[in-house]
């Protein structure tokens, strides 16, 4: 049988997403690991990106995440892993610039811990529960109402075999809209705070 995408079923793909989201920060791994077991973490948490060893070690050369601990072979720490899963929600909106713009916000000389405002496990659990909130409320009012969207779709005046589509082009257009949104209101507070 075919879902009908109506917000109902919208609401229970954000309801599945938001109990499948984020691993909390006490079950990410308490030993340190090899780039290897990293990568392996984050192609397993991230299935629509593909990690290598490269992307990693790019972010490294270029002061976005800290460098591993000198002379260890298992030298990524939890903090690595802390790193890492919050620059990956990240990248899909930010440039590896703006990235290192909003952590050197909170933290500075990324290779100093001395320097930090707030420490990483905090941020990790700040951005988890933030995003928790998110789809928490998306749940209370996503892209509009039932009533609204109905009314959209009659006022086209399309065949009944069309609806479903439409009903879903309008659903996917507005998040993506959405997300505009909050890509351009993030780069312009990166860079308005950056030129205070």
């Amino acid at each position: 049988m075919e879902e009908h995408f109506d917000i109902n079923y919208i609401k229970k793909l954000v309801r599945d997403m938001s109990e499948n989201n984020m691993v909390l920060y006490e079950d990410l791994p308490q030993y340190d690991l090899f780039l290897s077991q990293v990568i392996d973490f984050l192609n397993d948490k991230f299935t629509e990106d593909k990690y290598t060893n490269n992307i990693v070690q790019n972010y490294i050369k270029s002061s976005v995440i800290s460098k591993p601990e000198d002379g260890k072979k298992r030298g990524y720490t939890k903090l690595h892993l802390v790193q890492l899963v919050l620059l990956s929600y990240m990248r899909p909106i930010l440039t590896t610039d703006e990235i290192k713009k909003v952590f050197s916000l909170a933290f500075n000389e990324i290779n100093d811990r001395e320097d930090d405002i707030i420490s990483w496990e905090t941020a990790y659990k700040l951005f988890a529960d933030i995003q928790k909130q998110s789809y928490d409320s998306f749940l209370g009012n996503p892209i509009g109402d039932e009533e609204k969207l109905n009314e959209m779709i009659k006022g086209l005046n399309l065949d009944e075999k069309d609806q479903d589509r439409i009903r879903v082009f309008i659903l996917v257009i507005s998040l993506v809209a959405q997300a505009s949104v909050i890509k351009k209101l993030v780069k312009k507070i990166a860079r308005e705070y950056e030129a205070k």
